[in-house]
């Protein structure tokens, strides 16, 4: 019994060194002034199947939200000539309407496609942070492809110049990984989800992810959880065990958002003004 009791109390210990995050506040927290993030914007795309006015991760939907005092959650990947835009799908048909991913194009030619039929187009991210230009603070997520790490550097120099307030995200924990190593003064953020919900994700890796098994490589600041799975236990330890940061992601409507306003610290929203 005695044997068995020690072997139990290790296993919690080792799960707590693995899932362990950042307990630190770093000194950039205080400054975010947002507790509310419009996700991908202020956009309308639920408005209709028809043409949006202001789509998903536009200069339009960008400039909504700064003008409702809004924090924004945006997406960056990469081109074919390795240009940093702001475009969450890795390929271009729901949003554009065409076939290929954003990868298999440089932005010249992502140019001549429309978001959604309206007059906007695919942003770089450059224009994006002079769009914004420090007005509001902005969760930047970093879309990964086949493992790919380039645009790591590429999006952190385009930020490394911007004055305004952010921070960082990814589902890949190799990002949080590449920042601890290269940037550590950013303040980043693990994404996750319950992912062996689906077919598609019923691996082992995708078990270690949805249970921040790998918080103690990259030790992130903050972890940004699907609203909808919040009572994971690696999710509540982090936070009230640990003191970390929770966001949630993504609320669909205010009753979502007061169902989880206890449980959480920052809030991803879209379909509504939070």
């Amino acid at each position: 019994m005695d044997i068995l009791l020690f072997a139990a109390l290790g296993g919690c210990l080792i799960y707590l060194f693995l899932i362990m995050p950042s307990f630190r506040l770093k000194p950039g927290f205080h400054l975010i002034n947002s507790i509310y993030f419009a996700h991908r914007g202020l956009h309308d795309n639920a408005l209709g199947k028809g043409k949006s006015a202001a789509p998903e991760n536009s200069l339009k939907a960008f400039e909504r939200a700064v003008t409702a005092g809004y924090g924004i959650e945006l997406d960056v990947l990469l081109t074919k000539d390795s240009q940093v835009v702001v475009f969450h799908d890795e390929t271009l048909e729901r949003m554009c309407g065409v076939a290929g991913a954003v990868i298999d194009y440089t932005y010249e030619e992502l140019k001549q496609f429309t978001l959604m039929e309206s007059g906007e187009r695919i942003p770089l991210f450059a224009d994006v942070l002079k769009l914004v230009d420090g007005r509001v603070p902005l969760i930047v997520e970093y879309k990964i492809v086949n493992h790919n790490l380039s645009v790591l550097p590429l999006g952190d120099e385009l930020l490394r110049e911007y004055k305004g307030q952010y921070v960082i995200e990814s589902f890949h924990p190799f990002a949080l990984r590449w920042y601890k190593q290269n940037n550590q003064a950013v303040i980043r953020g693990q994404l996750a989800d319950r992912f062996t919900e689906k077919k598609e994700y019923q691996s082992f890796q995708y078990w270690l992810l949805q249970n921040l098994l790998l918080n103690f490589i990259t030790k992130p600041d903050f972890i940004a959880f699907n609203h909808e799975h919040q009572g994971m236990w690696s999710r509540t330890i982090c936070r009230v065990f640990f003191g970390n940061k929770a966001v949630a992601w993504t609320l669909k409507t205010p009753e979502e958002l007061e169902k989880v306003r206890t449980k959480f610290d920052w809030f991803i929203f879209e379909g509504f003004e939070a």
